[in-house]
């Protein structure tokens, strides 16, 4: 990659600090640890450099490219910014502190970085070639153009550049530039399987099949391992109906990656179309044990059973994908049927009943484009994906999703007034604050309290408080505690929609109430999870080394937390000392992928509550993500003082990993 390019061009170009004999020494030997690198023993070589000279902005710079280098972009961000601090017209560390701006998803101060660098040095290429990705990334296409198009002049060997500026233009629908620049990555570099993937992908999109089986069985004799291209050929043999070379992809796939859930279920829905179901049933089983949140997982595979005769297990799957998403009208209809079948004329009458109120009730909403996929229930779930999306469990696993082997890392989940029975409850530690005690005494429920943990009610108990408390307000009890009360019943029997319009209509009677905002932030988080898992139920890798990997070409619906995070706003502004909406909002910014406002908000939590263990383990995965490790792994430990069960369980992978 560039990166590497222009890190060797820093190293080479830099000039020994004018000091003392042994400060000359350690800046040579931090050098030579990175060109070997080796960026641990360099940081800890430049460590001693700066503790003779905390001057010495050239070792700033590069330990902060060391950081960089292991990943730990926050800590490299720091480091660029002090030598800036310290040599304001150093523009190398401006280019790499945008780039590791980009990298956090900072594009604004990135792209002004890039500014300073370039107005420093107009005739150096690297900074064009980078802000160019980070436009690229930030969905400013003609810009990024511009930029690789001044990358290209000067360096003409970049096979990334022509890549990147092809993606540039496929975005900006002229398939015609875009191949004429894969192409051209081809002959710069014949050995990179990734140009052959891009022009490859073009051409498959385009129904060009044979130009695109040619330009994928290249990419696999460039790179065996690079099991992309084993996937891309596996959707193409599948377009062509070939199904049996497609499963042998996939197989080869599995081969390379044996936990990938994206496969298992493009491997399971291929199974299914030739009739093989009970090796289907194996990939179905595999999903559901990695994504069990995953509602297409149980909806789809219901359908194999059916196709086996086990009516009843199919039965069971609809019923959890009902329980998952409580408005998947498809999932109605086809339990009827099947319920039809067993001689359950009620429950089939039920199920039907049901579907259509949910369809009526989604065309309503056509306008709305977050809602409007439900509103044609003949929709199919069965089609193959591609490799650019990534199965997704519930909203709070997504999380885990980006961090490759730490998928087993998981934030634990939103607080909200919830209702749980007494003997059960959370006890609240040393952590109490009278406007919390004084907003339950008002309700006036002895089942309510604040808490992150599900509740232990049964369902039909829920059920039965939601149907007394809807009658109390049919009755003219319709005051905000009621309405309030009615919410969260809602909310937990997974009737987002109606719960989130029952929080607002108490809100417009009590707008100062924060645990209002509170609670309807939390069901609009939980509806974005539900409707995501649901709607294409699979979420963009994000993380890749390689920047023209990182963008995706397929054009998708997005889910955006804003609006509850908008609420939780709202909650801070009216409670600013209100410890639990801090920790919420870091959790929505940490999915939302805002990793270091979400580290800033669980130690603001913190701060106002130093025994927050649920707030020290999450801060420890999100640092642990960034991958300042040792800090997370500290987080983590002090959360399993405070009684967090799971904190051990990592801290046990994290040692036994070596991280």
């Amino acid at each position: 990659m560039l990166f590497g390019l222009l890190f060797a061009a820093a190293i080479a170009g830099s000039t020994a600090v004018r000091a003392q004999y042994n400060k000359e020494y350690f800046f040579w030997m931090g050098r030579t640890c990175m060109m070997n690198n080796d960026y641990q023993e360099a940081i800890r070589t430049l460590n001693t450099l700066l503790r003779f000279d905390d001057e010495a902005f050239e070792g700033y710079f590069l330990r902060g490219i060391a950081k960089y280098n292991l990943d730990d972009l926050v800590g490299a961000e720091a480091d660029f910014s002090t030598a800036i601090r310290l040599n304001p017209v150093y523009t190398q560390a401006y280019t790499y502190r945008a780039i590791t701006r980009s990298r956090l998803g900072n594009y604004d101060d990135a792209l002004q970085d890039f500014r300073e660098a370039i107005d420093l040095r107009p005739d150096l290429p690297g900074p064009y070639y980078s802000r160019g990705v980070t436009r690229l990334l930030n969905q400013q296409f003609d810009e990024a153009i511009d930029d690789f198009d001044k990358f290209i002049r000067q360096e003409t060997k970049v096979a990334d550049a022509y890549i990147c500026r092809g993606l540039s233009y496929l975005h900006l629908k002229d398939t015609v530039r875009a191949y004429d620049n894969f192409s051209t990555a081809i002959r710069t570099n014949r050995e990179n399987p990734n140009g052959y993937n891009r022009r490859g992908d073009l051409y498959f999109r385009q129904g060009r099949y044979a130009e695109a089986e040619a330009d994928f069985d290249k990419a696999v004799a460039c790179d065996s391992s690079y099991l992309l291209s084993f996937f891309n050929r596996a959707l193409l043999y599948n377009a062509t109906q070939r199904p049996m070379q497609a499963l042998a992809d996939f197989d080869r796939v599995i081969r390379l990656d044996s936990t990938s859930s994206l496969t298992y279920f493009n491997r399971a829905m291929l199974r299914t179309q030739i009739g093989d179901y009970n090796r289907a049933l194996d990939d179905y089983d595999k999903v559901a044990l990695y994504s069990p949140g995953n509602v297409l997982v149980y909806y789809n595979r219901a359908g194999v059973h059916a196709q086996l005769g086990d009516i009843e297990r199919a039965i069971d799957d609809y019923s959890e994908a009902i329980r998952l998403y409580p408005d998947f009208a498809n999932a109605y209809i086809y339990r009827g049927r099947l319920r039809a079948l067993m001689r359950d004329r009620e429950g089939a009458r039920s199920d039907q009943r049901t579907a259509q109120q949910k369809i009526a009730a989604y065309r309503e909403r056509l306008s709305d484009s977050t809602y409007s996929i439900y509103a044609d229930t003949t929709q199919r779930f069965d089609r193959l994906l591609s490799f650019d999306t990534k199965i997704a469990g519930s909203g709070f696993d997504r999380a885990a999703a980006a961090g490759g082997a730490r998928e087993e890392m998981r934030l634990l989940p939103l607080f909200k007034f919830t209702l749980m029975r007494p003997d059960t409850a959370p006890a609240g530690g040393h952590y109490t604050l009278r406007r919390v005690e004084d907003f339950r005494t008002r309700i006036g429920n002895p089942l309510l309290v604040l808490s992150c943990r599900e509740s232990d009610l049964r369902a039909d108990s829920l059920l039965a408080l939601d149907k007394s408390y809807a009658e109390l307000i049919r009755r003219g009890d319709d005051a905000w505690p009621r309405l309030f009360e009615r919410a969260v019943t809602q909310s937990l029997v997974k009737q987002y929609t109606n719960s989130v319009s029952t929080y607002t209509a108490a809100i417009e009677q009590l707008p100062t109430n924060p645990f209002l905002y509170l609670n309807r932030s939390t069901t609009r988080a939980e509806m974005i999870d539900f409707i995501s898992s649901i709607d294409n139920s699979y979420q963009r890798i994000t993380i890749d080394s390689d920047p023209a990997n990182r963008l995706n070409n397929a054009s998708k619906r997005t889910y955006s937390y804003d609006e509850a995070i908008a609420d939780l706003n709202k909650a801070v502004k009216l409670f600013p000392d209100f410890a639990h909406a801090y920790y919420n909002r870091a959790n929505l910014r940490a999915l939302s992928g805002n990793l270091p406002e979400a580290y800033d908000d669980y130690t603001r939590a913190i701060e106002l509550n130093p025994s927050f263990a649920e707030a020290y383990y999450n801060r420890g995965v999100v640092q642990i993500f960034m991958k300042d490790t040792r800090k997370g792994a500290l987080d983590i430990s002090k959360a399993g003082e405070l009684g967090i069960e799971e904190a051990y369980e990592v801290l046990k992978r994290h040692a036994r990993s070596g991280n």
